[in-house]
């Protein structure tokens, strides 16, 4: 998916953002690679019926200087890890950061939605191209998990429980959204 036209990119951003009535999805789903973005998860809906009690994003390699927002009602909690490698922020080299955030608490009842959101800085590596961000939804009764990814040649609509995805797009900027 390295070399798509902007026409090919533009199809394959409304393909995944159309479910976004049924799955958690990300309420801005194109952000500039390298920037720092600030990523709402929406919430649609409980689990079969049953109100929502925890949501947990984990964070896709490449993604750092994650830092979760508080809610109202909601506890947060953050997982840290080892990166696969070493990043700079700042210019100060960084080898560990935030792999997960799980906010518990609510509950959220199946007929609403709510939004959860943290900051972090994108990967400026210009081979990529779409990040997901698998969630899991827990609920009073059972959980699900947003976790299944379209690979190419798959129709991200035949997926029953798609990530939430992240297109970039590389256009050389450094926005800085705190």
């Amino acid at each position: 998916m390295k070399h798509l036209g902007k026409s090919t990119l533009l199809a394959a951003l409304l393909a995944l953002a159309s479910p976004a009535a049924a799955h958690v999805v990300l309420d801005q789903p194109m952000a500039t690679a390298g920037a720092y973005y600030k990523a709402t998860f929406r919430v649609p809906h409980g689990c079969d019926g049953s109100a929502t009690t925890a949501v947990t994003v984990r964070i896709p390699e490449g993604v750092i200087s994650v830092k979760p927002q508080p809610k109202h009602g909601w506890s947060v909690k953050t997982e840290t890890a080892p990166y696969a490698q070493t990043y700079e922020v700042h210019g100060k080299p960084v080898s560990e950061g935030v792999v997960s955030v799980t906010w518990e608490g609510g509950p959220l009842p199946d007929d609403m939605f709510d939004e959860f959101a943290l900051t972090m800085k994108l990967p400026g590596d210009k081979e990529v191209m779409m990040l997901f961000f698998p969630v899991e939804q827990a609920c009073e009764k059972g959980a699900i998990a947003w976790d299944e990814v379209a690979m190419p040649g798959t129709d991200p609509h035949s997926l029953a429980h798609p990530a939430p995805s992240l297109m970039l797009h590389h256009d050389g900027g450094h926005e800085h959204q705190h």
